[in-house]
């Protein structure tokens, strides 16, 4: 799964990525930058559900 990096400033690749449900019961997808470390946060539509 792909995410920007607002560190970075780039799409990467999310590393460690956990899919996660938010409170209102949609999916999102939740990991880490390969490069820095910084948290990366991705709200899936609903095409994108795996």
């Amino acid at each position: 799964m792909e995410g920007y990096c607002v560190k970075c400033k780039s799409k990467k690749e999310i590393k460690d990525s956990v899919e996660v449900t938010m409170k209102n019961g949609r999916k999102a997808v939740k990991g880490k930058c390969p490069t820095c470390g910084t948290g990366m946060f991705r709200i899936l539509g609903k095409a994108e559900i795996r």
